[in-house]
């Protein structure tokens, strides 16, 4: 049975939804059986609207870079009393060096935490109308939305292999979708859940 609400697939036998709790209603008919209520087929999102939605979420990263470039050379700056002009290569290699590694830091959290949400997606993928599930259309654990994450790096240091084969496969999965049992799906304009 289909959940009227989120259109998830529940137990025949099931009162409410497994994904959204909602009470769900054996269909009655005085002609006979009901016909079987499926959902909305499944539309995977493809290569160019994923990638519209990683350039939007870079674009994001990208400032909060330089942000944090910012943030960290005014603190060392403060911390040793020096003026910018008298930064040796060193010092301004060490500031980078700490910008990045921030960066990364706040990029992995970023789109863990965001696609592990109720929102099921990163900014990018929220303007391009597209969520990240499981195999079975779930929300993922934060666990496995780092995996995902991690495993898009992988994807991409393989000469980008990894993320070209999003167009070829049948579901649509780079490497790191394969890799983390996940999906990429455009959203259900009709279900507000999904």
């Amino acid at each position: 049975m289909y959940c009227h609400k989120c259109g998830a697939q529940n137990d025949d036998q099931a009162a409410f939804c497994d994904k959204c709790g909602a009470a769900l209603q054996k269909q009655i008919s005085e002609t006979g059986p009901a016909a079987p209520a499926y959902p909305t087929p499944v539309q995977y999102a493809g290569f160019w609207r994923r990638l519209a939605a990683y350039l939007i979420d870079g674009l994001l990263l990208a400032v909060a870079w330089f942000a944090m470039l910012v943030v960290i050379r005014t603190t060392y700056l403060a911390l040793t009393g020096q003026e910018s002009e008298d930064l040796s290569d060193g010092a301004r290699d060490t500031i980078v060096f700490f910008s990045w590694v921030a960066a990364a830091i706040v990029g992995w959290l970023y789109c863990a935490a965001m696609e592990s949400s109720a929102k099921q997606a990163t900014l990018g993928k929220i303007a391009l109308g597209i969520v990240v599930t499981d195999m079975n259309g779930r929300r993922v654990s934060f666990g496995r939305a780092t995996g995902r994450y991690f495993g898009r790096l992988l994807s991409g240091v393989m000469l980008g292999i990894g993320l070209i084969i999003i167009a070829f496969t049948e579901k649509k999965q780079g490497l790191h979708d394969i890799m983390a049992d996940c999906l990429v799906v455009v959203k259900r304009r009709n279900h507000p859940q999904m």
